[in-house]
């Protein structure tokens, strides 16, 4: 099945969630004159100066649209700025269900410009390629903005230094083999892998770590087996996992492994792989070799390459262990600087709902600070999740959880969790709870948006 017209037309373009440099130059042009060499203060952004307080939020993902809109609401009086390369917002949540054609790419497709009109901030389309912490600016592609308050949410990257140290090597598994785990084309690439497969194995892979959206990967194990299943499809998914056990609603995920698709899924858990044998389609672990008719290779992820351009971390790739404060989110040497979202080093879920309710945690506090209020204790975010089981019919099971903190080890745990993985008895309540769960929080990010 080819991809819609209208659907190409929607993702064509879309860059990644996290800022980026173009690290181009061009060694045939002459240096220039000293006396055009112009000041920073010549390339300043094209938005109107302001005598407020201005926050500008780097990222446009589920944290800095809560930090955006956030802000305003608890300090209405500050100007504030969001700083976001791409057009439009595509949803990775709820994104495995447009893969196998359940909804539509509409419903997942959302308005920067009608975010920033409702939310009463400014949202700017540029990309963030420098900083200057002294000065207090932040280097777009479309200017210079000065802040007094600077919050970096720009999600992940993936790292795919485990498999390979290969650049070319990498570059195919990132064009042939997509992961699917950062919204724009690699999620259409996927589809039409997805709804084009003709049998045999489709390979898949769980990493270690805290990747983004734990129950994610399995989700999708189900719902692309549902439709091989539905379809009369010979094939099956392959789903290697890193991890010793499903690291999330294992009871749920687990029993429909089992139940709905035994002949459907081949589950291998703790499960390392040594090498990728591209040209003929095998994948090698320890003790064992995988053939694959296609594939999906989801890597180990770290935070966006953007924090260590800017200096605000030495290796993102430890999610920046040591470089943030893990109860305020503020970054360390470096004045009115916050890093949230994915990008963020504490074990929370890196999941949607996740990164929104800590957007409204950073908001409140920077709004705080602007208001000279008293700054309150640390508040833990909350996960709110609910993954898929089957598409026909349609059944999901979920899970709700918050944080704990202790004080004496300095770590973080969940609390006050409560899951439903019956799906035989919930499941269709619980799979109706993921498109009103979704209204309510587009309309939050966005405004009203009613499903397709």
């Amino acid at each position: 099945m080819a991809i819609s017209r209208r659907d190409a037309l929607t993702l064509s373009g879309l860059a990644l969630a996290s800022s980026a440099l173009t690290g181009c130059t061009n060694s045939g042009t002459p240096e220039a004159p000293k006396e055009s060499v112009k000041s920073a203060s010549d390339y300043k952004a094209p938005i109107p100066d302001t005598n407020k307080t201005r926050v500008v939020v780097v990222g446009g993902g589920w944290s800095g649209l809560s930090i955006a809109k956030n802000t305003k609401i608890f300090a209405p009086n500050a100007d504030v700025v969001l700083v976001e390369q791409r057009h439009e917002f595509v949803s990775c949540p709820l994104s495995n269900l447009w893969l196998v054609d359940k909804i539509e790419l509409e419903y997942l497709t959302h308005d920067y410009i009608q975010a920033a009109r409702n939310g009463n901030y400014t949202y700017f389309q540029a990309t963030a390629i420098g900083l200057d912490r002294e000065k207090q600016i932040l280097e777009t592609s479309d200017g210079n903005i000065e802040y007094d308050y600077l919050v970096f949410a720009p999600g992940i990257d993936y790292d795919y230094s485990r498999w390979t140290k290969d650049i070319a090597f990498e570059n195919r598994l990132r064009t042939e083999y997509p992961a699917g785990f950062i919204p724009g084309s690699e999620h259409m690439t996927l589809r039409n892998k997805i709804l084009n497969f003709k049998g045999g194995n489709f390979l898949m892979t769980v990493p270690a770590g805290n990747y983004r959206c734990l129950p994610a990967p399995y989700e999708r194990a189900c719902v692309v087996a549902d439709y091989f299943k539905q379809n009369n499809i010979k094939g099956k998914v392959i789903l290697l996992d890193e991890n010793n056990t499903i690291t999330i609603k294992e009871k749920g995920f687990q029993s429909a492994f089992d139940e709905l698709y035994a002949d459907y899924i081949e589950y291998v858990p703790g499960t390392v792989i040594h090498k990728i044998d591209l040209d003929n389609r095998m994948v090698f672990t320890e003790f064992d070799e995988f053939e694959f008719a296609d594939a999906s290779f989801y890597p180990h992820v770290r935070g966006a390459k953007i924090l260590e351009r800017v200096g605000l971390a030495k290796d993102a790739k430890n999610m920046l262990e040591g470089h943030i404060n893990p109860l305020t989110y503020e970054a360390i040497d470096a004045k009115n600087v916050f890093i949230t979202g994915d990008a963020r080093p504490m074990g929370f879920s890196k999941s949607g709902n996740t990164s929104n309710s800590e957007g409204f945690i950073v908001a409140r506090n920077i709004a705080q600070r602007i208001n000279k209020t008293a700054v309150l204790k640390w508040e833990p975010p909350t996960t709110t999740c609910f993954s898929a089981i089957s598409i026909a019919p349609e059944k999901a099971i979920y899970i709700y959880t918050q944080y704990s903190y202790n004080v004496k080890t300095k770590a973080f745990d969940f609390a006050d969790t409560v899951s439903s993985e019956d799906w035989k008895k919930d499941g269709e309540v619980n799979a109706a709870s993921i498109y009103d769960w979704a209204d309510s929080i587009y309309n939050d990010m966005f405004g009203s948006k009613e499903i397709s």
